[in-house]
């Protein structure tokens, strides 16, 4: 009767003795890759078809800001912008008009101006800011009447977008 590790507790499986374990776990094996080699292929993988797609997402072609105050200004005469009362006087509102990030400032009661929101130094989006439009990524500031570069690294101002106010709207003109 041979021995077995289930028939006799001193003798011990080979097969259960693992000291090189972890030395032989890169060795090839003729039934092909283990386990762990096969989850670590397809964690690889996986973070390189992410990566790829970041970068993708990265060279997305934006407009200049140019462009976009060129498009918004093409959804025509009339086109409602935002409503004057959710303009505040001294400040400014972020709007979309034809798909396009605009801001439309009231620096003084009933003074209206719209320009792309779209930063001319690195194309951040600008946003509303205390008495001025302010550029999140690199802080620069802009004019409320005319979005005039107040400082920071813009090398120019905003474009801006015809508008008037037409009754309780401010409307592209």
């Amino acid at each position: 009767m041979p021995i077995s590790p289930s028939t006799h507790p001193t003798v011990r499986d080979v097969r259960d003795v693992s000291p090189g374990r972890d030395a032989l776990e890169g060795a090839a094996c003729p039934c092909g890759p283990t386990r762990r080699q096969l989850l670590r292929g397809t964690g690889a993988a996986a973070g390189a078809i992410a990566g790829v797609g970041v970068l993708a997402a990265c060279a997305e072609q934006k407009p200049t800001p140019q462009e976009a105050a060129a498009s918004a200004g093409a959804a025509g005469a009339g086109t409602v912008v935002v409503a004057l009362a959710d303009v505040p006087v001294g400040g400014a509102v972020a709007a979309k008009v034809g798909g396009q990030d605009v801001l439309v400032t009231q620096p003084t009661q009933g003074e209206v101006h719209a320009f792309s929101a779209i930063c001319t130094h690195a194309g951040c989006t600008v946003a509303p800011g205390e008495g001025e439009l302010l550029c999140p990524c690199h802080q620069s500031r802009y004019a409320l009447t005319d979005a005039a570069v107040l400082g920071g690294p813009a090398p120019e101002p905003l474009p801006a977008i015809q508008v008037e106010v037409s009754g309780e709207d401010v409307v592209l003109a």
